[in-house]
C-alpha cells in the first residue's frame, strides 16, 4: 500500500479519531503486524503537539503462554505498576488509541474458563479507575492488516496479496480518500441528522422481526438518546471512537427485553468465534441460548457477572451499509458490527442519557443503563429485517424496512 495513503489514514486516526490535543499524552496499544504504520500514527500525534506518546506492543500468541504458565492468583492480581498506570490515566486523562490486527482464531486452545475467572477477579480492582475515566477522555479504535487475519478472510490468496486486499478494504471502509477529513465531517453530520430524527420520535420500544425467526422487543430509556459518529468528552473535545462506523445506537432500558434473536454473523469473544447462535430474553435477561460452534464460550460470556446477561446497546445499521456491500465477512467486531444491526450484551453507555454531563454514573445507571464488566456486540441484521418503533404518544413508526432505513 502506498505510504501517501497510509499517511492519510494515520492523520485521520490522530485528528478525527482521537483528536489529540496540544500537551496531551497519548497511549497507543498495537500488535506487531504493522510497526511502520504505528510509527506514522505516533508521528501524527506529535505533529498535533502531543506531549508524550507511549506505544504498548502486544503479541497475541503470548496470551496462550501467559495463561498456561501463570497461576490464577497471578492472572487475577493488579500489580502495583499497573495500579500506578491506572492512577496516571485518571490524573492526566490521556488519549487512548487501539490499533487492532488480531487473528480471529488466535486464541483457540486457550483455557477460556481460566481467563474468565481471572477477568472476574480483576474487574473489581480496576472498576474504580474505569468509572473515574468514564466519558472524560478521547479514544479511538482502528485496524491494520495482520497476516493471519488477512488469510482468514482470503484463504485463496498468497499472504502478501491477502494483506494488500485487506488494506484496500480497511481504507475504503474508513473513508480514506482524497480528503478523508472532509469525508468524515460529512459522514458525522449524516449520522447526527439520523439520530436527531430518531430522538424526535421519543421512542419507548423497538420491535425487531425477520424471517430467520428473530422476534424481539426492547424497551428504551425515556431520558435516553440515540448517538452516532463522533462523541464529545466531558472535557468538551469531539472525537470519533470507531474508525469505521455506520451506526446510530442507544443503551436500552435494563430489564425490558422480550423474545428471541438470531445471530447473523459470528460473535468474536476472547479471540474465538461463536457461530450460528440464538438468544432468548425474558424481562430483559438472557434466559436461554445455544450455538453450533463454541456454545460453552457463549455461556461463559453471558454469565461473566450478574449483569452480563442484560443488554447494553441497540445499534441500527442498514443492511446496505458500505461495509456490508463489500460482501466480505471480516471476522472482526469493529467491521462486522458496522455492517448490519447489532445488539450488545453487558455494559451500556452513560452518554446515551440526555445531559449526561450533569449526572453521576450512578444516576445514569439508575435510569436503566446497564453496568457490567463486559460489552460484547453481536450482529442480528438481515436483508428482510423490519424494526418498528412504539413512540411515547402511542404511534407506531417504521424505522427499518427490508433491512434498511425506512426514512
Amino acid at each position: 500500500m502506498k505510504k501517501t495513503i497510509l499517511r492519510k489514514y494515520a492523520q485521520l486516526i490522530a485528528q478525527k479519531g482521537a483528536n489529540v490535543q496540544k500537551g496531551q499524552d497519548v497511549f497507543i496499544q498495537a500488535g506487531l503486524d504493522q510497526p511502520e504504520f504505528v510509527q506514522m500514527v505516533v508521528e501524527e500525534c506529535y505533529k498535533r503537539k502531543a506531549r508524550r506518546v507511549v506505544v504498548d506492543w502486544n503479541y497475541q500468541p503470548l496470551e496462550k503462554v501467559h495463561t498456561r504458565y501463570q497461576s490464577l492468583t497471578t492472572m487475577s492480581a493488579l500489580p502495583e505498576y499497573e495500579k500506578a498506570r491506572w492512577e496516571y490515566y485518571v490524573k492526566n486523562i490521556p488519549c487512548r488509541i487501539y490499533i487492532g490486527s488480531m487473528d480471529p482464531d488466535g486464541s483457540k486452545g486457550i483455557d477460556q474458563a481460566k481467563v474468565a475467572k481471572a477477568n472476574q477477579k480483576r474487574y473489581p480492582l480496576i472498576r474504580q479507575y474505569r468509572d473515574a475515566l468514564e466519558n472524560k477522555y478521547q479514544w479511538c479504535i482502528a485496524t491494520v492488516p495482520g497476516a493471519k487475519w488477512a488469510k482468514k478472510i482470503f484463504p485463496e490468496l498468497r499472504v502478501s496479496q491477502a494483506m494488500e486486499r485487506l488494506w484496500e478494504l480497511i481504507l475504503q471502509a474508513s473513508r480514506v480518500d482524497d480528503d478523508p477529513i472532509a469525508a468524515w465531517e460529512a459522514h458525522d453530520q449524516d449520522l447526527i441528522d439520523r439520530c436527531s430524527y430518531l430522538n424526535s420520535l421519543k421512542i419507548r420500544k423497538l420491535h425487531y422481526y425477520s424471517s430467520n425467526g428473530t422476534d424481539f422487543t426492547v424497551g428504551l430509556i425515556p431520558e435516553g438518546r440515540f448517538c452516532g459518529g463522533g462523541e464529545t468528552s466531558t472535557q468538551g473535545i469531539f472525537f470519533n471512537p470507531n474508525i469505521p462506523t455506520e451506526e446510530c445506537f442507544t443503551s436500552p432500558r435494563k430489564g425490558e427485553a422480550e423474545g428471541i434473536v438470531y445471530g447473523t454473523m459470528p460473535l468474536s469473544h476472547q479471540g474465538e468465534l461463536i457461530e450460528n447462535f440464538w438468544i432468548r430474553f425474558h424481562e430483559g435477561k438472557a434466559v436461554e441460548w445455544d450455538a453450533e460452534v463454541n456454545a460453552d464460550l457463549l455461556t461463559t460470556l453471558i454469565n461473566m457477572d450478574e449483569n452480563s446477561c442484560y443488554l447494553g446497546e441497540c445499534a441500527l445499521v442498514p443492511f446496505n451499509s458500505p461495509i456490508h456491500e463489500t460482501g466480505v465477512l471480516f471476522y472482526n467486531t469493529l467491521f462486522d458490527e458496522n455492517a448490519v444491526c447489532h445488539l450488545a450484551l453487558g455494559r451500556g453507555f452513560p452518554d446515551c442519557i440526555e445531559n449526561f454531563q450533569e449526572k453521576t454514573l450512578e444516576e445514569c445507571r439508575a435510569l436503566g443503563v446497564n453496568d457490567s464488566m463486559v460489552h460484547s456486540d453481536f450482529m442480528i441484521g438481515s436483508a428482510d429485517m423490519n424494526i418498528d418503533a412504539t413512540c411515547e404518544d402511542g404511534r407506531t413508526v417504521p424505522i427499518f424496512k427490508n433491512g434498511t432505513w425506512a426514512f
